[in-house]
């Protein structure tokens, strides 16, 4: 309970009146001005129902609404507002009434919206009582998904021819047994099955069902070297993540298994390629945080296993030479099983600096170091084809349709 602002006017006059009335007279007019405003906020004492609109999964930098509507109302005005935690915006976050607002969230991971404030003042503008209601409203902040279906959508509807050619003929006989059927004059030899040849007396044949879809895992580097900014809004793990979710929505679309393996110094999360996994890979990820810890690339290429070729899609970053260098050294023992797609996400702030001309002593020496960075990347690059992996940069916010690019043209090449 509190006293309104019009109750704070009303004292300043009666204090000014005391110069020209009497003192009995102000002490009693001050008592009912205590009085009024005592009852004016307990008249407004009982929480308001209200009502709160905003969806339980968002996406890392996509708005999404918020509404906040009284639903049993109580006497007076309300003021209501939307505390939100760091990790999570509200614009505007109170008004007059009703919020109308939207939601950017700023992080991934699990958040808890605060229940709603709500101040309401008394029928007499005397007299206020603040309340806290509707409780705690847990929400769930994925990589950018909207960007990833809206890519998804493109890749299906064949309208970028950038994204590779979606059709793939006859490879072989196929490898997943279908059934085993009397046999044909123009089948091969290596069809017929000898055991039920013998079994019923008669030629019998395998007949295989043609396995056109593939398995594609996105390898997600969470080390220390990831938790570097990428402009204002996103670190190099977000665009990562952001690339990978594009990568698996994508392969959900076309029909293909997807699986996911993060690492730092040990494996973090593994999922498994499955059909319909890009839910799995986007729940095992869209909290993932990086660690102050180098890479161990090997440990993560052993998790990948060598079982059926796949395209390994290891989003990285290249800037750390004696990072890269391990990166190189563990590339081409996977690269002999897998088709190795390393992706990795360019840094505007590097090339800038090569951009502009240099008017100081300390900008000639800036850019002498953005120079031997972006050398040194250059060369880890050279390295990584060479042991036989496919090398794709690209900026942050078009890395995920490079990734997803290089995956389509590997399916489309039968290089998996």
């Amino acid at each position: 309970m509190s006293p309104a602002p019009r109750a704070a006017l009303a004292a300043a006059v009666l204090a000014v009146l005391a110069w020209f009335l009497p003192a009995g007279a102000i002490v009693l007019a001050g008592l009912a001005l205590a009085g009024a405003v005592v009852a004016d906020a307990w008249s407004v004492r009982r929480p308001p129902a209200v009502e709160r609109s905003v969806p339980r999964a968002l996406s890392r930098g996509v708005v999404a609404p918020l509404v906040v509507t009284p639903v049993a109302g109580g006497r007076g005005r309300a003021r209501i507002r939307q505390p939100v935690p760091p990790a999570l915006a509200v614009e505007p976050d109170e008004a007059d009434d009703h919020l109308d607002a939207v939601i950017r969230p700023r992080h991934r991971g699990r958040h808890v919206l605060p229940p709603v404030a709500v101040r309401l003042t008394g029928p007499l503008g005397l007299g206020r009582w603040d309340h806290r209601v509707g409780g705690e409203h847990g929400v769930v902040v994925y990589p950018d998904l909207p960007a990833a279906r809206a890519l998804a959508v493109t890749v299906r509807s064949g309208m970028a021819r950038d994204l590779a050619q979606l059709t793939r003929g006859a490879l072989g006989l196929g490898t997943e047994l279908e059934r085993v059927r009397d046999y044909l004059p123009d089948d091969e030899l290596r069809q017929v099955n000898w055991k039920a040849t013998a079994r019923l007396g008669r030629p019998m044949s395998n007949e295989y069902r043609l396995d056109e879809d593939r398995d594609v895992i996105c390898v997600v580097d969470a080390g220390r070297l990831m938790a570097a900014p990428l402009g204002a809004d996103r670190t190099r793990l977000d665009a990562a993540l952001d690339a990978a979710a594009a990568v698996a929505v994508v392969a959900d679309a076309v029909g293909d298994r997807c699986g996911t393996v993060a690492f730092d110094a040990a494996v973090r999360r593994l999922v498994r390629p499955r059909r319909a996994g890009g839910r799995a890979v986007l729940d095992a990820l869209f909290d993932l945080e990086p660690a102050a810890t180098d890479s161990d690339y090997a440990a993560a290429f052993h998790a990948v296993g060598g079982g059926k070729r796949s395209c390994v899609v290891v989003l990285t970053d290249l800037v750390d030479e004696a990072a890269a260098r391990s990166l190189v050294d563990a590339v081409p023992v996977l690269a002999r099983r897998h088709a190795v797609v390393v992706a990795t996400a360019t840094d505007a702030d590097l090339v800038e600096l090569l951009a502009t001309e240099p008017a100081t002593p300390l900008q000639v020496h800036t850019a002498a170091v953005a120079a031997e960075v972006l050398d040194a990347r250059a060369r880890a690059a050279t390295r990584l084809r060479r042991s036989g992996a496919v090398v794709v940069e690209a900026p942050a916010a078009r890395l995920g349709r490079v990734c997803v690019s290089a995956y389509l043209s590997l399916k489309a090449r039968a290089r998996l």
